[in-house]
């Protein structure tokens, strides 16, 4: 909450006082904009069009959701950093955007924890190695093996340079002891698109984007890099179990707000965040793109940045990776 000057505290006391109700009647008066810093068709802006649509429906004005993709959700965070902290700018966020891109690019230009304030939790999805079903290798496996036998040859696709899915294959490269090629795209509809047309035999990617074409048999899942199997794939072993102990990749989805929104706000955000996450209808659709809800206080979310963060970037100094 914001200081005011000693000279003004005594004259502004019953105000700041009364702030809180009054502000909590009046919000919000307008639309809101909510920034996603990926294209559409991803896996950040299938989550973000969910949270848009209820909460418009929760707080009686439209939140709009306005895609600004570009270096991997760096852009569209930074833009998130300068608007007005009124509760009428909000941002998506997810792992790669709050605890990679700070230790990843050498200029991100925001502080996840000091240019902005928490909000919640929304939900969460584990990384997935899915291929072309033309694709040889069958397993964790087999890839390792066709790797070994041809070293450098093998591209590897996955969103931006920034993204937990290009970092799942850093690390994948790393942990197996292959050489494989990454191939960076500019989101992650575009790298299901290519992997659909064998442009590019297999990648990391979220599951959002490649649902219907995972379903349909147009693309094959060989492993997902979640803790346990996923309930939509429950024959698709984890990479864990397929050999590389200790492997996750799993993406958090949030919500923010640039620093200074008044707490009130927040507060009021925060309750319909975890009302609209208990809504049967929100967590079908968040399961039926292969996440799991996972509401939380704007204190819990703060906490997971911290704890995701510690884990990317001990991985990002290790294999010495930097964007300039």
């Amino acid at each position: 909450m914001r200081k005011y000057p000693a000279v003004l505290a005594a004259a502004g006391l019953l105000a700041a006082l009364q702030l809180p109700a009054a502000a909590q009647e009046k919000y919000p008066t307008r639309p809101i904009t909510l920034i996603v810093p990926f294209p559409a068709g991803g896996g950040v802006d299938a989550v973000g069009r969910i949270v848009a649509d209820k909460l418009s429906g929760a707080l009686g004005q439209q939140v709009v959701v306005d895609n600004r993709g570009g270096a991997a959700g760096v852009i569209g965070t930074r833009a998130a950093v300068k608007a007005t902290p009124d509760g009428y700018t909000l941002v998506m966020a997810h792992t790669g955007t709050t605890s990679i891109n700070p230790s990843l690019f050498a200029n991100v230009g925001y502080d996840p924890r000091k240019d902005f304030t928490p909000i919640g939790l929304i939900s969460s999805t584990p990384v997935t190695l899915m291929a072309h079903p033309s694709f040889a290798a069958k397993s964790i496996a087999d890839l390792i093996a066709m790797a070994k036998r041809e070293p450098g040859k093998l591209n590897f696709g996955t969103a931006p340079p920034g993204t937990g899915s290009h970092l799942a294959a850093e690390l994948f490269k790393a942990t197996a002891g292959i050489d494989v090629t990454i191939v960076p795209y500019k989101g992650t509809a575009a790298l299901t698109n290519d992997l659909i047309g064998g442009h590019v035999p297999v990648g990391f990617n979220v599951l959002a984007p490649a649902m219907g074409s995972l379903q349909a048999g147009s693309l094959r899942a060989i492993a997902v890099a979640g803790p346990t199997r996923s309930n939509i794939f429950p024959d698709v072993p984890t990479v864990i179990e397929s050999g590389l102990p200790g492997f996750e990749a799993v993406l958090h989805y949030g919500l923010l707000a640039p620093a200074g929104t008044p707490n009130e706000i927040i507060v009021r955000l925060n309750k319909e965040l975890r009302t609209l996450l208990e809504a049967p209808e929100v967590r079908q659709r968040i399961a039926t793109d292969g996440g799991d809800p996972l509401p939380s206080t704007p204190t819990e979310y703060a906490a997971d940045i911290d704890k995701e963060e510690a884990k990317w970037s001990a991985l990002i100094r290790r294999l010495k990776l930097k964007v300039e």
